[in-house]
């Protein structure tokens, strides 16, 4: 029996279902206006159509400006599946290989290093099974004040991530879900390549997808557009896009932003290659990507339920 797969993509203040919106008559907007959402774009997307496409709301709580199509959305950890994407395409183009163990990349490394991750590979950095520290801003390991260029401090805490103890495992997985796992693989990407995380995802996002990919928030200072939300005593507070988050060392894991449209795209591609098809990465790499390992893949999560086959980042 064939499985029905559905892609189902949540950001903030964003959701993208394949199925339950092409099904029902959802009047979107009354959902933002319920739950107090300033802005919601939603789309349903099918691998040859993208049927229907809106955005509903403001800016932020304190400004009218209409929101629209073109709004650029801060899409947090969903950044995960964009890496996961970003590097898909140099295993395939030869620079390395799923099963390329990180201290092949590194051996400079290894004798500061735990001993348990000797054997980690880029497959299980992507998949979050190496069991390095999450890094998810709850009760982490002290990170140590490193200076110089971004892509200096996102190594020198690379190196630091492989010095600490292996993280615990939850019971209800098999998997420990990393943001540090995400910086690593990174690392992998960058000493394969000779460049930066940041230009390759310049090259492959912008330069030969044609998307409009940019890095941290959008920029609602000079800008006109989409602000982040936070909750203050039940009260949605507007953030400035200049905040320091203090997620330098993580970004791989979540500090990318693009338009809403942008991003269907990059979902649609995904649907097309689940169906088979080759386009920016070959059929057999999107099967990986969303269900080549079981609870969590690469950059997504799938279960089986009810004979379908769902997938979310």
């Amino acid at each position: 029996m064939n499985k029905m797969i559905s892609l189902v993509v949540t950001l903030v203040c964003v959701s993208v279902s394949t199925m339950a919106l092409s099904q029902r008559n959802i009047n979107a907007d009354s959902i933002r206006v319920a739950f107090a959402i300033p802005e919601l774009s939603y789309a349903v997307v099918q691998a040859d159509s993208i049927p229907v496409m809106h955005a509903f709301g403001y800016h932020s709580v304190m400004s009218k400006d209409t929101a629209s199509l073109n709004d650029r959305f801060h899409i947090g950890s969903n950044t995960k599946a964009m890496t996961a994407y970003l590097i898909a395409k140099y295993v395939e183009k030869g620079n390395l290989t799923w099963q390329t163990h990180f201290f092949d990349l590194y051996p400079e490394w290894k004798l500061s290093s735990n001993p348990a991750f000797y054997n980690i590979t880029l497959l299980d950095l992507l998949s979050h099974r190496s069991f390095v520290q999450p890094f998810q801003g709850f009760e982490d390991p002290e990170i140590p004040a490193f200076t110089g260029s971004k892509q200096l401090r996102r190594s020198l805490f690379g190196k630091f991530v492989l010095t600490l103890p292996v993280a615990k495992k939850d019971s209800l997985s098999d998997f420990v879900y990393s943001n540090a796992g995400y910086t690593l693989a990174a690392l992998m990407l960058e000493k394969a390549t000779g460049k930066s995380w940041e230009e390759l995802v310049i090259r492959v996002f912008n330069d030969e997808m044609h998307l409009n990919v940019q890095f941290s928030w959008p920029d609602n200072q000079t800008k006109k557009d989409t602000w982040g939300h936070y909750f203050d005593n039940g009260q949605l507070i507007p953030v400035p896009s200049n905040t320091d988050f203090l997620i330098d060392y993580t970004e791989p894991a979540g500090d990318i932003n693009l338009p809403f449209k942008d991003y269907v795209k990059f979902i649609q591609l995904h649907l097309q290659g689940l169906n088979g098809m080759k386009n920016y990465l070959d059929a057999s790499t999107y099967q990986l990507l969303l269900q080549g390992i079981s609870g969590y893949s690469l950059g997504w999560f799938n279960i089986d339920e009810n004979g379908r086959s769902l997938v979310y980042t």
